[in-house]
């Protein structure tokens, strides 16, 4: 039992340190923009453009489930008009940034991981050191950086599509009406909030696309490796994103 545990423990540190050669490596192609900004606007169409329909339906979704369910806690309790607040604030606040963050993780984050792995697994990598190029200007900083990009209007987006079918669904299933939902939006609504759900953001996009690249990069096993590298991007980004909402909330509510 020791040893497994010993070996796991070792297997952390070498990934952490792994991890941390990779991100100190990222942050000195950053400066240079010339390097990489091309293929980063080719990336942030992939994350952004392509999945903005998938974004925008999920968040649809959300407000509309949200708006339901804080409309039957509070029928025999509180005013309605508060179903606009609860849905400003778990949009803004929670839902609009996590599910966004979930569903680029499931969509963008395993494709990274996959495509990524695949040239490693076929040596394509090698090629590219062999041949003088940086792997990490050619396919890491790009993904990161398109990422970081896409992120912010993906979350824009997906809050007002939140929002707005949350009052589709409170006016036409719950009993109230325009004017009450909005009441409700106005009395909850602060700039902090949006603040906040923009700061998220960037560190989420980071996050996705910076551990997608790095798992891409550590696969191998051929093509039963490049599976169990997608499914590992994704469930590590699901991970990393719920660990860090959890440590932002302190955060938020300091600076609200």
């Amino acid at each position: 039992m020791l040893e497994r545990i010993g070996a796991k423990a070792l297997t952390c540190v070498q990934h952490a340190g792994h991890a941390g050669i990779l991100f100190t490596a990222t942050m000195c192609v950053l400066p240079h923009p010339r390097r990489y900004w091309s293929a980063a606007m080719v990336q942030a169409k992939r994350i952004g453009v392509d999945g903005l329909g998938l974004v925008i339906v999920v968040g649809g979704l959300s407000g509309a489930l949200l708006a339901q369910q804080t409309g039957y806690q509070l029928s025999s309790m509180l005013p309605m008009s508060l179903v606009g607040g609860g849905v400003v604030g778990g949009m803004l606040t929670e839902l609009g940034p996590v599910l966004t963050a979930i569903v680029v993780a499931g969509r963008t984050g395993a494709g990274i991981g996959a495509e990524l792995g695949t040239m490693k697994v076929t040596d394509q990598i090698d090629a590219l050191v062999t041949l003088g190029r940086d792997p990490v200007v050619e396919l890491v900083v790009p993904r990161v950086v398109g990422g970081v990009i896409a992120m912010v209007p993906l979350i824009i987006v997906a809050n007002f599509a939140g929002i707005l079918a949350g009052w589709l669904t409170a006016v036409s299933v719950l009993p109230m009406t325009t004017a009450e939902y909005v009441e409700g939006a106005r009395s909850y609504y602060h700039s902090a909030a949006l603040i906040f759900s923009m700061v998220k953001a960037p560190i989420f996009g980071f996050t996705i696309t910076f551990i997608a690249s790095y798992v891409g990069l550590r696969a191998e096993g051929g093509a039963a490796g490049v599976g169990r590298t997608a499914t590992a991007a994704v469930v590590s980004i699901i991970v990393a994103i719920m660990v860090m909402d959890v440590i932002l909330a302190p955060v938020y509510k300091a600076v609200s």
